[in-house]
């Protein structure tokens, strides 16, 4: 069994759809949980006081946090409330986020910042004082949120793919930095129909995208059984697969001496763009020890 005892979870936007869902299930295989939105109910209610009573109702433990993901003392509030409470933090679901879609010719200037502030810059935020935290106790689990909208692009939502490539940007340097301390940092682009979505997707979609089916990849890479690092996955439906920036296998012109000519990308184009063999690289470094001549790659 994959289980939770003795650890502390900090979830954001754990209010309601997908993140109120990692919350309750970490919660049901024993952590603590940090339960961090600023939403609000109908009612005036913050969503997190309904999710944080909702896991001591099932026995588990809990505390909301109400602080912004998009400010560096709200994610050190996140994380103090953690140490105060629980005694540390263990595990990180950056989960929170928003849309502002609109074709790009037409957004505002606030459109665009308000949905980099609290997907990227809140992923800053949050981890790094959550980071610091785990650094001390020699262990942690970090979970981004990604999108295929950022992998794959999506009609009026260049703010938010913008924003998501970037937080996979930041998991692939974290990656390198944070191993040594036994931190793992990994992200996932799920799918579902929430209150953030509502509209978005068909109703015949909508209804086969249920939230709960992105939890059980997340419960995994939270846990201590979890052994990888610096990973893509993608999560639909039940489906759920590894993603990954890959290169063709390319070609390789003149000697890493003489100039080379436009009309040779040209004439070479179709090969260049070839997809059939690909490799994946782990690091720049790796791309680095390309300037050489390859012709026997």
């Amino acid at each position: 069994m994959i289980d939770f005892q003795g650890r502390t979870a900090l979830v954001t936007g754990a209010g309601a759809g997908i993140g109120r869902a990692y919350a309750l299930e970490l919660a049901r295989r024993g952590a603590n949980v940090v339960v961090n939105d600023i939403g609000r109910t109908r009612d005036g209610r913050f969503c997190a006081d309904a999710v944080k009573d909702e896991i001591r109702a099932a026995g588990g433990q809990a505390v909301a946090s109400h602080d912004s993901v998009a400010t560096l003392s709200g994610g050190r509030q996140m994380v103090q409330a953690a140490v105060d409470r629980f005694g540390g933090l263990d595990i990180l679901v950056n989960n929170a986020g928003i849309l502002r879609d609109r074709t790009f010719m037409k957004m505002t200037e606030p459109e665009w910042d308000e949905v980099i502030n609290v997907h990227l810059k809140g992923a800053f935020c949050v981890t790094q004082p959550a980071l610091q935290q785990m650094k001390q106790q020699q262990y942690g689990r970090v979970v981004f949120t990604a999108s295929t909208s950022g992998m794959y692009g999506n009609f009026g939502q260049s703010n938010y793919g913008a924003a998501k490539m970037g937080i996979i940007g930041l998991m692939n340097t974290l990656k390198l930095e944070v191993n040594r301390y036994g931190i793992l940092v990994n992200t996932v682009a799920p799918n579902a129909d929430t209150g953030m979505t509502d509209g978005v997707f068909p109703d015949d979609v909508a209804r086969r995208i249920k939230p709960g089916f992105n939890v059980p990849l997340v419960v995994y890479l939270c846990s201590r059984h979890n052994r990888v690092s610096g990973r893509v996955f993608t999560m639909s439906a039940g489906w759920f697969a590894r993603s990954a920036m890959v290169s063709g296998k390319g070609v390789c012109i003149g000697d890493t001496r003489r100039d080379i000519a436009a009309e040779e990308i040209r004439d070479r184009f179709h090969e260049i763009c070839a997809i059939d063999q690909v490799r994946e690289f782990d690091t720049c470094a790796e791309i680095y020890s390309l300037g050489r001549p390859l012709t026997g790659r």
